[in-house]
């Protein structure tokens, strides 16, 4: 007698195809960056705000510069600057720290041959002081000195000049063409020795103005 025994299959899934790629799932969120970059990017932005509202050095200006060669005067200087004292120079001043002014002005005549030829070099040195008992400020040029009640008084006779005298008569040729160099600073050389030391890394001590001016020989004017 013959039996017969069912056979059953195991289902099976849909056939992959054997070229088909396995899907992957795109995520659009970009990349978390790590704590270290975090806080890189904080400093920076906080060195970025505290330079943006850092006040800038307040260098010297130029107002106006004239050269003037009158006859049988001599080469003749007239200018003006603007500058305004910064926070700490005006505190050390009405502390009691007096402070020096430098206008240098020197003279060259241009040589193509050979370097230029210094013919004349002139100076003068300001010294600005407070005097608390009288409460004014006291500016002094060699032997000459003069009392001012406000401190913009005092600056104004620093940062001006008419008519110097930088070159005197029968220094210059007709036919020659000459550099003025002009200059003008605080002289922190003069300070308080303790006190040099900390200026040298402070910006705002470091007021300063240099000016280039060419004078033409007459016959090419």
């Amino acid at each position: 007698m013959a039996s017969s025994t069912r056979c059953s299959r195991a289902r099976r899934g849909p056939t992959a195809r054997p070229d088909a790629a396995p899907s992957r799932r795109l995520s659009c969120r970009p990349p978390v960056p790590c704590a270290p970059v975090l806080l890189l990017r904080r400093l920076v932005l906080l060195l970025s705000l505290l330079l943006a509202l850092s006040p800038s050095r307040a260098a010297p200006e130029l107002g106006s510069f004239e050269l003037r060669r009158p006859p049988d005067e001599g080469l003749l200087l007239s200018y003006s600057l603007r500058l305004q004292l910064p926070a700490a120079v005006e505190d050390a001043l009405l502390k009691g720290v007096p402070l020096h002014f430098l206008t240098e002005v020197e003279v060259y005549r241009e040589r193509w041959y050979w370097r230029d030829e210094r013919v004349a070099r002139q100076s003068r040195a300001w010294r600005l002081a407070w005097q608390p008992l009288v409460r004014r400020y006291r500016l002094s040029l060699g032997g000459f000195s003069q009392q001012h009640d406000r401190l913009d008084e005092a600056l104004a006779a620093v940062l001006a000049a008419s008519r110097w005298q930088v070159a005197e008569a029968g220094t210059l040729d007709e036919g020659s063409a000459y550099r003025v160099e002009f200059d003008f600073r605080l002289d922190t050389s003069r300070l308080p020795r303790p006190l040099q030391f900390s200026v040298d890394r402070e910006d705002a001590w470091e007021l300063e103005l240099h000016h280039r001016a060419r004078l033409l020989p007459r016959e090419s004017r």
